[in-house]
C-alpha cells in the first residue's frame, strides 16, 4: 500500500483537480436543462460506467459490510447527492469563479470537523498554507464580484447562488470526512460505487419530487451528463476518496482550492469572464498556499500533531 508522500497518490490527486476544473464548464455548456436534471443524469451515469467493473469484484466485500458500514456510506453518499444539487444550482445564478471559490472553501469546515469528530490535529505550516489558500479564494470571488460579470444564465441573483455554494462546501466536507472514516477498512471501489449510486438515488428522487422531467432532452445534454460522469465524478471524486485513505480530509478539500485558478482560466477561455486583477492576485496567494503545504510535507514536518 502507499504512503501519503507516494507519486502514485500524488499523481491520482493531481488528476482529480484537474477534472475538478471543467466542472462547472460541463454544467454551464448543458444549462439549458434543469440543473436537478445534471445532477441526476451525471449520477446516474457514473454509476452505470463503474457497475460492470464493480459486479465483478466488489460481491464479496460488500456482503461483509456491517450495519455501520452501510450507514456511513449511505450517509455520505446522500451529502454528496445534496452536494451536486446545491452546487450545480449555483452556477445557474452566480459566476463560475465565485461558485468554484465557494465551494472550495471545505477545508474550513474540514479542519473544525476533522479536530472535533476525529481528533486529527495539523502542523502548524499546513494551517498556515490553508489560511492563505482560503484567503487568496475569498479575493477570486469578492474580485468577482466587484466586477458585476454579466451571467449568462439569469437567476435569483448572486447572493443566492453563493449561498448555495457555501452549502455544497459543507456538504462536500461531511461526505470527505466519513469518506476518510470508511476508507480505512473498505476498498475504493466497494465504496465509491454504493456511494455513487446512493448519491444517484438521492437526486433522482429529488427531482422527482421536485416536478424536474429527466427525459426530452436533446443528445448533447445527455453527452454533457457523461463527461460530467466520467471526468469530475469518477476521476475527480474518485481520485479524493482515494486520497482520503492516506491523508487528513483537511488536506484532500485543500487541493480543492485549485479548482477556482483552472475554472477561472476556463471560463475566460469559452465564456469571456474576464477576471479582474484583484482575483488574478487571488489566484496567486492560492497557488502559494497550496506550495506552503506541499514544501511542508516534502520537508517531512508531521501533518499530524
Amino acid at each position: 500500500m502507499p504512503d501519503a508522500r507516494s507519486p502514485r497518490v500524488l499523481l491520482i490527486l493531481a488528476l482529480g483537480v484537474i477534472s475538478f476544473t471543467f466542472a462547472p464548464i460541463l454544467v454551464r455548456w448543458a444549462d439549458n436543462a434543469p440543473g436537478l436534471a445534471i445532477a441526476a443524469w451525471r449520477n446516474v451515469f457514473a454509476v452505470l460506467l463503474l457497475a460492470p467493473v464493480a459486479a465483478v469484484r466488489i460481491r464479496d466485500e460488500v456482503r461483509r459490510f456491517d450495519r455501520r458500514d452501510v450507514l456511513l456510506i449511505t450517509l455520505a453518499g446522500f451529502f454528496l447527492g445534496l452536494h451536486f444539487i446545491t452546487w450545480i444550482e449555483s452556477l445557474y445564478h452566480t459566476t463560475v469563479a465565485s461558485a468554484s471559490v465557494l465551494v472550495t472553501t471545505s477545508p474550513i469546515f474540514l479542519a473544525a470537523l476533522g479536530f472535533v469528530v476525529l481528533g486529527e490535529r495539523l502542523a502548524w505550516r499546513t494551517l498556515a498554507g490553508v489560511g492563505v489558500a482560503v484567503g487568496g479564494a475569498v479575493l477570486i470571488g469578492w474580485g468577482d464580484a466587484a466586477a458585476g460579470v454579466n451571467l449568462p444564465v439569469s437567476g435569483k441573483g448572486a447572493m443566492w447562488g453563493n449561498g448555495l455554494a457555501l452549502s455544497a462546501s459543507l456538504l462536500v466536507s461531511v461526505y470527505l470526512l466519513i469518506g476518510r472514516v470508511v476508507r480505512q477498512k473498505v476498498s475504493w471501489l466497494a465504496y465509491v460505487f454504493p456511494l455513487y449510486a446512493v448519491s444517484a438515488l438521492t437526486t433522482v428522487v429529488a427531482a422527482w419530487g421536485m416536478g424536474t422531467p429527466l427525459l426530452g432532452y436533446d443528445l448533447a445534454f445527455y453527452g454533457l451528463c457523461g463527461a460530467m460522469a466520467l471526468g469530475p465524478q469518477v476521476i475527480g471524486h474518485g481520485a479524493f476518496n482515494y486520497g482520503v485513505q492516506f491523508l487528513p480530509a483537511t488536506l484532500v478539500g485543500m487541493l480543492a482550492l485549485l479548482e477556482p485558478v483552472g475554472a477561472s482560466a476556463l471560463a475566460f477561455l469559452f465564456f469571456r469572464e474576464v477576471p479582474p486583477l484583484i482575483a488574478v492576485a487571488g489566484m496567486l496567494i492560492v497557488l502559494g498556499g497550496v506550495s506552503l503545504v506541499v514544501w511542508t510535507r516534502r520537508s517531512g514536518e508531521p501533518v499530524d500533531a
